[in-house]
């Protein structure tokens, strides 16, 4: 596995001890390189996340362009993806209803695969989803569906009411009830969904760059006796480079299983 070095010693400051610990801003707020100023202004992080945009649709054109009888690699590898997201989130949840929210729970996994993933490809390596922006986004489009799907499916005062009064509480509990389902399904859902991928990929990008950093501090700054405690630090680097990757599909997995519950709940009889 080749792992640039010099990438991830970019955006350190020194500590006191000579260790050049995580620059937190210039990890995560990069200086712009193109249309500085501008409200089209692209960064580190935002050519991260028109990368992995990219590669995503030309992979699913290629996919729906070439796709043939018999697939080859490629092609099994997208058919399984698109298989897990309709079989193991949408039907495993929505059970027949699934079909009509297919093309929403495939967007959302995929799209926070790519996002997630590019935290592990060298010269990339930061995750799209590791500032608050790209979780945010994904969470809003989670939000209207749930609501948009409920509405749907039970018009607009029966979902509120739905949501809001649930059925078989007595009336006076109401005044508890109905703050408490306010706050837990139109905030916390959205906040909750944001802050558990921020916090992962966040996390994950900043025990990389401590790893690997603590590498080329140990074997090129120290040498020496040292260098035998960075090849335990490479080590590190490369098994949390792995955990990483399965960190990253794992919080797609979870965020789509979770939309897919919400709308399941939404759309629900009470």
């Amino acid at each position: 596995m080749s792992i640039p070095l010099a990438a991830f010693a970019s955006g350190l400051v020194m500590g006191g001890d000579g260790f050049p610990s995580p620059d937190f801003n210039e990890n995560f707020y990069p200086e712009a390189f193109l249309f500085a100023g501008t409200p089209f202004e692209i960064n580190r992080i935002v050519m991260v996340r028109l990368v992995a945009t990219f590669v995503l649709v030309l992979l699913l054109f290629l996919y729906s362009r070439r796709a043939k009888l018999v697939p080859g690699r490629a092609q099994a590898a997208m058919e399984f993806l698109l298989d897990f997201s309709r079989k193991n989130i949408g039907e495993e949840i929505l059970g027949d209803k699934a079909r009509d929210y297919q093309g929403l729970l495939a967007t959302i996994f995929l799209g926070i695969l790519f996002m997630n993933i590019t935290g592990i490809v060298p010269g990339l390596q930061i995750a799209g989803t590791s500032i608050v922006g790209m979780p945010l986004v994904f969470a809003v489009v989670a939000y209207v569906a749930f609501i948009v799907a409920g509405v749907r499916e039970h018009g607009f005062g029966g979902f509120f009411r739905d949501q809001l009064f649930p059925s078989g509480v007595p009336p006076f509990m109401y005044v508890l009830i109905t703050p408490i389902e306010a706050l837990s399904t139109f905030v916390l859902r959205p906040v909750t969904l944001t802050v558990r991928l921020l916090a992962n990929m966040m996390s994950g990008h900043l025990l990389l760059v401590v790893c690997f950093v603590g590498t080329q501090y140990l074997v090129v700054e120290l040498g020496g006796a040292m260098a035998a405690l960075g090849s335990l630090t490479l080590l590190g680097g490369i098994v949390f480079t792995a955990f990483e990757a399965f960190i990253a599909a794992l919080q797609a997995y979870i965020f789509t299983l979770l939309t897919a519950v919400y709308i399941q709940l939404s759309i629900a009889e009470h």
